[in-house]
């Protein structure tokens, strides 16, 4: 089983040299000795979020902390391509799992989209706290996935920032089910952003696909099932991941 991963203040964990020994403490050091009950002599993973993974070994355990002494570090470098999920809002629990897989399965960016037909609205004295959550989960998500770099939650986008979005984009994939192309047959590139943007569950707008169009996208359906739109991205995502060297290597 590989290490579990425990999640350090980037400044903190930047500033350590192999052979030091940091404390774990607050909610990450319960959940290191009351829920995993690390022992001494045990291996982890330290993380920042942003790509820097130290391995180390538990030196001590007690009282709700754990002493972790540095063995090894490595920076990961930026994989690519950068695959990139515009999510529709969607309701609470659905958001949650739509943040939490698409985490898990690899995603680096989740851009929250108030799309026409969506029927939950951020505005502006609930989006930073919906975003800060979405945060969190995608924190936890990444521990869980044993990631080093957890995904970046942009600012809630409004259509004409999707369409920008996708004209820079090295590819820009629309999901839509009544699209004749497969998104198993699209060439994903080797470098650079790939946009897929994910639906509300009322279906995109007329005015909304003309404009994905005009900004370049491609238009493709998942298969011969319709998804949900909190479990779409996570399947678009799973199956271009696996076209791409991030999961098979040169």
């Amino acid at each position: 089983m590989t290490p579990a991963v425990f999640v350090v203040d980037a400044g903190l964990l930047a500033a350590a040299d192999v052979g030091t020994e940091l404390v774990l403490d607050g909610a990450e050091g319960r959940h290191a000795t009351k829920v995993r009950r690390l022992r001494p002599g045990e291996q982890v993973d330290l993380v920042d979020g942003t790509g820097l993974r130290c391995a180390g070994r538990v030196s001590r355990s007690d009282g709700g902390k754990l002493v972790v002494r540095l063995t090894a570090r490595l920076v990961e470098p930026v994989p690519q391509p950068q695959l990139i999920v515009v999510q529709a809002l969607v309701k609470g629990d659905a958001a949650d799992e739509a943040v939490r897989t698409m985490t898990e399965v690899g995603v680096d960016g989740i851009v929250p989209w108030t799309a026409a037909r969506s029927v939950v609205r951020w505005d502006a004295g609930r989006a930073a706290a919906a975003r800060h959550r979405w945060q969190q989960i995608a924190r936890e998500a990444g521990k869980q996935a044993r990631r080093a770099r957890f995904p970046e939650i942009a600012e809630v986008a409004t259509t004409a920032e999707v369409c920008r979005r996708l004209r820079g984009a090295a590819l820009g994939i629309v999901l839509l089910e009544t699209a004749s192309e497969r998104v198993g047959g699209v060439t994903v590139p080797r470098a650079g952003d790939v946009v897929v943007v994910v639906g509300p569950e009322g279906g995109f707008r007329d005015d909304e696909v003309d404009a994905f169009r005009s900004a370049g996208a491609v238009f493709v359906r998942l298969g011969p099932t319709v998804l949900r739109a909190a479990t779409a991205g996570t399947v678009a995502a799973g199956i271009l991941l696996s076209r791409t060297d991030r999961w098979h290597g040169d």
